[in-house]
């Protein structure tokens, strides 16, 4: 039988690819936050790295896919706060308080700061990428804990939990999907993020 090897030592090329990938990444961000992702190109992205258009497609097929990975990174901080603030010593419903808040605030803060990163976002949205599918499951299992671990303790009601975080997800929805931040943000006949949590959480104890 022939001795296993690592992946690093099955593909000695993989750091310099993986460097070349991240800076790529790291351009492509830069420039789609400067100039925005409608008006920047591949060629763009290229030149900025000093190199031609055909080295940035050996690594990714188009544009399309740069924004991609760029839109994983982006969700995936979200998931990994997510999963610090389940892990608190601290009660059910003040835990869903931290979770609909920190949603809230990285919308606001990280996606409606900048027109240029609201762009990048809603483009990812409308394309409907796995990505942003894969992350409404992840952080639907994130709350699904939380609600367990209310119920367990007598802080919610019976129910089925992971319906429970579905539609917890979906009536705080207001204060985490950007086009509905974007056109709710400073509107005052909307209800307030504190107002609709609080409306959220009631309805998991009766």
């Amino acid at each position: 039988m022939n001795a296993s090897h690592s992946p690093a030592e099955q593909h000695p090329d993989s750091a310099v690819r993986q460097e070349n990938i991240r800076r790529i990444l790291e351009a492509a961000e830069r420039l789609f936050r400067h100039y925005g992702y409608g008006k920047t190109t591949v060629a763009d992205i290229a030149r900025d790295l000093g190199m031609s258009p055909a080295n940035i497609y050996r690594f990714f097929d188009s544009k399309n896919e740069i924004l991609q990975e760029l839109c994983r990174s982006m969700l995936g901080a979200g998931h990994e706060r997510a999963l610090q603030i389940a892990a608190m010593p601290v009660s059910a419903e003040e835990r869903l308080r931290r979770f609909v808040e920190m949603e809230h605030r990285m919308t606001v803060e990280t996606m409606m700061d900048a027109e240029k990163v609201h762009e990048m976002v809603i483009v990812a949205i409308e394309q409907n990428w796995d990505a942003i599918e894969r992350h409404i499951d992840r952080m639907n299992d994130v709350v699904e804990t939380i609600i367990s671990d209310g119920i367990a303790d007598g802080e919610f009601v019976a129910q089925d939990a992971r319906v429970a975080a579905r539609c917890f997800g979906a009536s705080t929805l207001l204060l985490s999907h950007p086009q509905l931040v974007a056109q709710c943000l400073y509107k005052e006949n909307r209800a307030s993020p504190q107002e609709l949590t609080d409306f959220a959480i009631r309805a998991l104890k009766r």
